[in-house]
């Protein structure tokens, strides 16, 4: 068993049917959680890292766009 770190609820996950970077639902929610660790078992909001991921690529690029102004 494993918390839902978006609605708190109990998941029934066996670890030896995951591995690290599966995605599974939460049965409570609906949540899409991607599996972060097996040993233990730690799961986190697949949505938000997308969103984390956008952030960051967004980031980047601005980034890159204020230092190719610096070069002309």
């Amino acid at each position: 068993m494993v918390t839902c770190p978006v609605c708190e609820g109990a998941i029934d996950v066996d670890e030896e049917d995951v591995d690290e970077g599966d995605t599974i639902s939460c049965d409570e929610c609906g949540a899409a959680l991607k599996v972060m660790s097996t040993g233990p078992l730690e799961l986190e909001s697949a949505e938000e890292l997308e969103e984390e991921d956008e952030d960051e690529e967004d980031f980047l690029e601005e980034e890159e766009e204020e230092s190719d102004e610096d070069w002309k």
